[in-house]
């Protein structure tokens, strides 16, 4: 397959959106910048004026760029680093953000902003003791600052608790969540006039009459919610690391990418392309939770849907399908405001048990993240992955729920922080080594919803059209039709209208309210 002659694309406008941004590029001090005519004869306070302005208007690309000419310019301010690092916060590139603000700390160590930002950069990768090393020092500085004086309370609180749940692990065996709930003694409430599962049975009339039921904001009995989970727990458990699935010759099958919580476009999604069904068959590619305010409707639905069609519906891990994760960016707050604490527990055991990759026809490989940090890895070493537990901070299984691709060949430090960047060379010697053809990867933001890099070898995908209500892309996804090279179909879409809650707010205590 190569980009030029396979690509299918369709585009569905369903609402207006905001004027589009390019891409997010790397960018870091080793790559060369664009230079626009005028800005060479700038000084670089002047660049650093532009990109903020730019970094206003939500263009965190734009900024990106002109507070890089503003640091080749001087590389002596820490405010350049320091308003880089705050963009690259923004484009979710944690790894890069912490590597400004440390260079900010390095040039002025009263800086206290570079310390601010490498806390937040080092929290949204669950790195909690080390960012409260740095919330402290603004704390010692600021000490009447609210919105520091919050989340360094908020650390602190995640670092004591997960001291005592290491503390009580070392005596205790861990056990199940499923085990522990008793379905037969739960009674639903008597105004309870929603859904409702009969004979103990999830069918289409009911996963109908829930979709309606969510789409006017209403919330699933308790009983019902916990059954769901409960029975998709089952299916997920005896589903390989990597599931091989054959589509075949003129049936049709949809993956989709990120969903983030976007309940009302995940509806949009089945609008366009029809509801899942044996004849229509999805593959949903990872980070279902979190972000946005409606993860229990989308993590519900489609759990409702598996339990329909278990052999046409399938749900990839992601790296947002993780406590850690779970507990910065929302879900878990939504969960427990909603639900109980058990439930949200029970969800971080059935995460456990989704696939890490599944494999169409021998020939496509899908994953939620990327490649890996070594050489030789077969589909084989996929399949022998752990994945009943939480993801690691290395190896394989962290590779494939957080790894990105990148334009140069060979591989480098992931612009997250976790996880490695991989280039086009990398890509094709992984797919000679096992027979392959491309991949398809979720994980990053596109502007059109999707993106064909490495000589048409790496295909992203990406579902949640305006992200967090602020990045202005359309959503896609891809339809294979089974014959003999699976040329993937985009189809991209805008943002539907939401009900008014904004992304995140059942985060704890709005923790990461830079977003």
């Amino acid at each position: 397959m190569n980009s030029g002659d396979s690509i299918t694309t369709t585009t569905t406008t369903t609402t207006s959106t905001k004027t589009e941004n390019s891409n997010m590029e790397d960018t870091n001090e080793s790559t060369k910048t664009l230079v626009k005519e005028g800005e060479e004869q700038l000084t670089a306070d002047e660049l650093k004026v532009k990109a903020n302005e730019y970094f206003r208007q939500k263009d965190y690309k734009e900024a990106i760029r002109l507070y890089t000419l503003a640091i080749e310019k001087d590389p002596s301010v820490a405010v350049y680093y320091g308003n880089r690092s705050f963009a690259y916060l923004k484009t979710e590139c944690y790894g890069y953000a912490h590597l400004d603000a440390t260079r900010a700390i390095e040039l002025d160590k009263n800086y206290l902003k570079g310390y601010y930002r490498r806390a937040e950069a080092q929290m949204s990768n669950g790195k909690f003791k080390q960012a409260l090393k740095d919330f402290e020092t603004v704390m010692k500085f600021c000490p009447t600052d609210k919105d520091a004086k919050l989340k360094y309370t908020e650390c602190k609180k995640i670092v004591t608790q997960k001291a005592f749940e290491r503390a009580i692990a070392v005596d205790t065996v861990k056990k199940s969540v499923f085990e522990t709930i008793n379905l037969d003694a739960m009674t639903i409430d008597d105004n309870y006039n929603g859904p409702k599962i009969i004979d103990g049975k999830v069918t289409l009339e009911f996963v109908n009459e829930l979709i309606e039921s969510f789409k006017n904001e209403k919330i699933l009995d308790r009983k019902y919610a916990y059954k769901i989970i409960m029975d998709s727990r089952e299916l997920f458990a005896v589903e390989p690391t990597l599931v091989d699935i054959t589509i075949e010759d003129g049936k049709k099958f949809t993956i989709c990418g990120d969903i983030h919580g976007q309940f009302y476009d995940l509806l949009n999604i089945f609008k366009l392309n029809g509801f899942p069904s044996e004849e229509n068959p999805y593959l949903f590619n990872g980070d279902i939770v979190d972000r946005g305010s409606f993860s229990i409707e989308c993590i519900l639905t489609l759990m409702a849907y598996k339990i329909l069609y278990p052999n046409h519906l399938y749900i990839t891990r992601g790296n947002h399908e993780s406590e850690t994760m779970n507990k910065i960016f929302g879900f878990e707050g939504e969960v427990k405001k909603k639900y109980t604490e058990q439930m949200y527990n029970l969800f971080c055991e059935v995460f456990e048990y989704l696939p890490l990759a599944h494999c169409f026809n021998s020939k496509v490989l899908v994953m939620h993240g990327g490649l890996f940090n070594k050489d030789n890895v077969t589909l084989d070493d996929i399949r022998a992955i752990d994945r009943f537990r939480q993801p690691p901070d290395e190896g394989l299984m962290c590779d494939i729920l957080w790894s990105d691709p990148m334009p140069g060949n060979g591989r480098s430090p992931s612009k997250r922080g976790v996880g490695v960047q991989f280039g086009p060379d990398v890509t094709e010697a992984f797919l000679a080594h096992n027979n392959l053809d491309y991949i398809i990867r979720s994980h990053e933001v596109k502007d059109n919803g999707y993106e064909v890099a490495h000589n048409g070898k790496c295909v992203t995908v990406f579902s949640a059209p305006n992200y967090c209500d602020q990045m202005a892309n359309k959503g896609a996804f891809i339809t294979l039709t089974g014959g003999t090279d699976l040329k993937p179909k985009f189809t991209t879409f805008k943002e539907v209208p939401h009900p008014d809650k904004k992304p995140m707010c059942y985060s704890n205590n709005n923790l990461f309210n830079f977003m």
